[in-house]
């Protein structure tokens, strides 16, 4: 009886073993080493990868082959800077005031996919209300389809400032938003904003440390905290391990979050030569979101779209992204991909890629920032960011070699996430 126990368990377990995915590779794109390598099979078991073989290595029975031989694949991209809750629409500006917190947390589950099902397996999402926070919860216990979301909850601005929620509504409407609703003022408000932000379940901080095209207010660009705040701000979450981002466009502000240490700044229009240095100094990230800038530039000629407040920002703004973005590539500033989704429309993530190499980011460079780079910043670099034997067996596949031809990123065929086919 004990053998035929012995025998049936190991039989068991051999099934087991024996369940696993292999999928033949035409080019695999190695990020840690910076080359395109042919002919590989990547073995998948369960949620991780199990091995790399060279050439296509037979398959044992019961396994799955996915035969990707006429294709070329890559890890699963991030994308540093989304938003997840909302997307650009004629009538933003009004869907606070119609929309549920159930309504956006169902028009966010269909952003969600759209970004997963464009290749993007990880994202950061970088304010919203706090639905994208449960949203992240959603994903990771399965009960809806996305990437794996970073979430900043609600982001961190001072009284008027760009994130005040209550920007542009009349007084009986505007209220005194505090720490709690992400508004801060003075040092001590700020370590409040961020505890709060932890107590509520965010992964990263955001703040938005100059003016914003897109918030009903004057100013895109002028400084909107002082030093001591933003240095409250980073130190709290540093003692929590959460990594901090800022929003700005105007050079000043900028500075100011450099030097009291925030590891990333958003989009980094006006920035001069000497804020560049600094990044360098800092080791600070710049996350250049090429694709709003341009998105944000053409709706702003469409009457209507925008509020008259935001129009002359987006046309002043939006254009010069590109050439920022250049500038400090060429200055060699560290450059994580991020492209600002929900400002344009969810999906259309990759094109980002294109308009970092149409200015002389070469493509693996590019294709780095989009992986192993965010996966390090982000401190999963054990798990996520490049195609390796024990890591997450997050895959997407395209159609040419991204080198050739970066715009293939923008039609992915294929996409794993965590060892589930969701796109084939």
């Amino acid at each position: 009886m004990k053998s035929i126990l012995t025998f049936s368990l190991l039989f068991v377990s051999f099934l087991l073993s024996a369940q696993q995915t292999f999928i033949y590779c035409g080019n695999l794109v190695d990020v840690e080493k910076g080359k395109v390598l042919s002919e590989k099979t990547i073995i998948v078991e369960d949620d991780l990868i199990k091995d790399i073989k060279n050439g296509f290595t037979e398959i044992p029975e019961g396994s799955e082959l996915i035969d990707l031989r006429n294709s070329t694949v890559l890890p699963g991209l991030f994308d540093m800077h989304v938003h997840l809750e909302s997307e650009t629409s004629k009538d933003n500006y009004i869907k606070p005031f119609k929309l549920n917190e159930a309504d956006v947390a169902y028009e966010a589950q269909v952003h969600a996919k759209t970004t997963l099902m464009a290749g993007f397996t990880s994202v950061r999402d970088l304010g919203g209300t706090g639905v994208n926070t449960s949203l992240r919860n959603a994903i990771n216990k399965g009960l809806v389809v996305g990437p794996t979301v970073y979430s900043a909850g609600k982001s961190i601005a001072t009284t008027g400032g760009h994130a005040d929620p209550t920007n542009g509504y009349k007084a009986t409407l505007m209220g005194s938003p505090g720490p709690s609703e992400g508004v801060i003022n003075g040092a001590s408000e700020a370590r409040e904003a961020v505890r709060q932000r932890y107590k509520n379940g965010s992964d990263v901080i955001k703040i938005t440390a100059t003016g914003g095209v897109l918030s009903v207010a004057k100013s895109g660009s002028n400084p909107q905290f002082f030093e001591d705040e933003i240095k409250a701000i980073v130190k709290t979450a540093n003692d929590y391990g959460m990594l901090t981002a800022a929003h700005a466009h105007g050079d000043e502000g900028m500075q100011r979050a450099i030097k009291a240490g925030i590891k990333t700044i958003e989009h980094g229009t006006l920035m001069s030569e000497e804020t560049m240095e600094l990044m360098k100094e800092y080791d600070t990230y710049l996350v250049p979101t090429i694709t709003a800038g341009k998105s944000v530039a053409e709706m702003a000629k469409i009457e209507g779209y925008y509020p008259d407040l935001v129009v002359p920002k987006a046309k002043a703004i939006g254009p010069k992204l590109q050439s920022t973005f250049e500038k400090a590539y060429k200055k060699g500033v560290n450059i994580a991909f991020g492209t600002d989704a929900g400002v344009f429309k969810h999906g259309e993530n990759a094109k980002e890629f294109g308009y970092m190499v149409e200015v002389g980011m070469p493509a693996m460079e590019a294709i780095q920032s989009a992986t192993v780079v965010s996966a390090k910043l982000l401190g999963v670099e054990n798990l996520y960011g490049s195609i390796e034997k024990g890591k997450k067996s997050d895959i997407i596949a395209v159609e040419n070699n991204p080198l050739n031809e970066i715009s293939t990123l923008e039609n992915v065929i294929f996409v794993m996430k965590h060892g589930e086919v969701v796109k084939q």
